[in-house]
């Protein structure tokens, strides 16, 4: 009979498809509207210039910021293993994550605070000034310490806030297409505006009141937003009670091939060396010229084409893979960057504003096309890595398999920042010159290391990409394994918990 066959693969994707991928989901209208603020807090930043900050404001040496990067950098690398497993280990009645999360949003938001005011602790000091230089470590020994518990259970939080993967895909579209049009991007408008009115004359203003202002104010707004949703929020995917052993989420990047992949596309992603393009723009076409509001006019062209590309996630995730829009996504953008650093190269147009505003524009609306599958899929690749994780072995260690992962990355990352800093010394940068005033050499060295050299040192983070093994008919498997796993455990605990509080025992 019919109804005595067992349950194939697709049946079982069936029943899954219809039960929990699409008919519950476990976040409410408020928590979803945190989630939102929450992710435009995340962005609601001017850290797009702090390279800016640090060269023209506060003035630290580029010889000694290598040398200061080398020690930070290897105590970052020291704590993040420490502080994973603490972070893994815990177990409260506010859950595994948002005790970290919680508590320590304020005082690291008055930590940041600091940071903006140390231009005005030592004022026009030399960029080899010792005080200033101390408190420069100083600061970023402690707040390195401090973020990292709140970056580790931040990463591990936000795929435990819902165990429905749709949901989760949901949650994520609709916070990256909304918060557009909430403004976190206006900071650094603002700033960019304000910093273009002082660099030209037209107004007479100190650079470090402008970082302080917008800095601080920043710092505020995100600070009160995020905590918001770690307060209202909920973790829902179940731990295991039993805490786990800090090493298997070390050998989880070598035992769960998802995250060894996302691991080793991460490591070769990460030999890409280059500077920030904002800091060609700025050094090249900038002095009289208000480059910073020229570059956000022609943003506002392709904005509406980044918001549309959202409609485009749904059917391109139905039509084909994750691996399949994961390469072509890295392929495309490269294909851009390319296009950009042949226009400017031709005819040294990489020196005239025009034409390179022009395919700036260009360039930027076409990036846009895929700018929301792009967003959609980095983040929801992740949580799904976790999700195979718990799958394969029965365990969820979010933290330590995050750091593991970031770990090798960080290494690189002391290493590559101080080597950076020695190359902009190589290439003849002056900090504290007149904005537009670097010479021909340094400018034409600038566009080549924020366009080409990035895309060329790091090509080889696609191959990793090529290889990812989670097909739509195993991911179906996946989810519904996990479902009846994870009901099974709180049933487990429920039945468990009655029968220790002198209940009828579990039968």
């Amino acid at each position: 009979m019919a109804e005595d066959k067992p349950k194939t693969a697709v049946s079982q994707e069936e029943q899954l498809n219809g039960n929990v991928f699409r008919s519950y989901n476990y976040v409410g209208t408020k928590e979803t509207v945190a989630y939102l603020f929450n992710d435009w807090s995340n962005s609601f930043n001017i850290n797009g210039y702090k390279n800016r900050f640090v060269w023209d404001v506060l003035k630290i040496d580029f010889g000694i910021s290598a040398i200061v990067g080398l020690f930070t950098g290897a105590w970052d690398v020291i704590n993040d293993i420490f502080i994973s497993g603490v972070v893994d280990n815990t177990r409260t009645r506010l859950g595994k994550f948002r005790p970290y999360l919680v508590f320590m949003q304020i005082p690291l938001s008055l930590i940041g605070v600091l940071y903006w005011l140390l231009p005005y602790m030592f004022p026009d000091t030399a960029g080899t000034y010792i005080p200033k230089l101390i408190c420069y470590f100083l600061f970023g020994v402690i707040t390195e310490t401090a973020g990292t518990f709140t970056e580790v259970a931040r990463s591990g939080y936000m795929s435990t806030v819902t165990p429905n993967p749709n949901e989760r895909v949901r949650l994520i579209t609709l916070a990256e297409l909304l918060t557009g049009y909430m403004g976190e991007d206006m900071p650094s408008f603002i700033l960019g505006i304000l910093y273009d009115f002082i660099s030209t004359g037209r107004w007479k203003a100190r650079l470090r009141s402008l970082f302080l202002f917008m800095g601080a104010g920043c710092t505020a707004v995100s600070c009160f937003f995020t905590l918001w949703f770690f307060l209202v929020s909920k973790e829902r995917v179940p731990q295991t009670i039993e805490r786990p052993d800090i090493k298997q989420g070390f050998l989880a990047i070598v035992r769960n091939y998802p995250v060894l992949l996302m691991a080793l596309s991460a490591f070769f992603d990460n030999f890409a060396i280059g500077m920030s393009e904002r800091d060609y723009w700025i050094d090249v076409h900038g002095g009289d010229t208000m480059i910073n509001s020229a570059l956000a006019l022609a943003g506002l062209v392709s904005g509406p084409v980044g918001s549309i590309s959202y409609a485009f996630v749904a059917p391109l995730r139905k039509r084909f893979s994750s691996k399949f829009l994961w390469v072509g996504a890295d392929v495309y953008g490269d294909a851009l960057c390319l296009m950009f650093f042949l226009v400017g190269v031709v005819n040294n147009n990489y020196r005239k504003l025009r034409p390179m505003l022009i395919v700036y524009g260009f360039r930027e609306v076409f990036a846009k096309m895929l700018f929301g599958v792009n967003k959609v899929i980095n983040a929801d690749l992740w949580n799904e890595a976790m999700d195979y994780c718990e799958w394969k072995s029965g365990y969820r260690m979010e933290a330590t398999t995050g750091v593991a992962k970031n770990l090798v990355l960080k290494l690189q990352g002391v290493v590559k920042n101080s080597v950076f800093n020695l190359v902009m010394k190589k290439i003849g940068y002056v900090q504290g010159l007149k904005i537009g005033t670097q010479t021909e050499k340094t400018k034409r060295w600038e566009f080549i290391l924020c366009v080409i050299m990035p895309t060329i040192t790091g090509a080889l983070g696609i191959v990793p990409k090529l290889f990812w093994p989670i097909t739509k008919k195993k991911r179906a498997q996946m989810y519904y394994e996990l479902s009846e796993r994870r009901n099974r455990m709180v049933a487990d605990y429920v039945a468990g918990v009655k029968g220790d509080s002198g209940g009828n025992p579990p039968t």
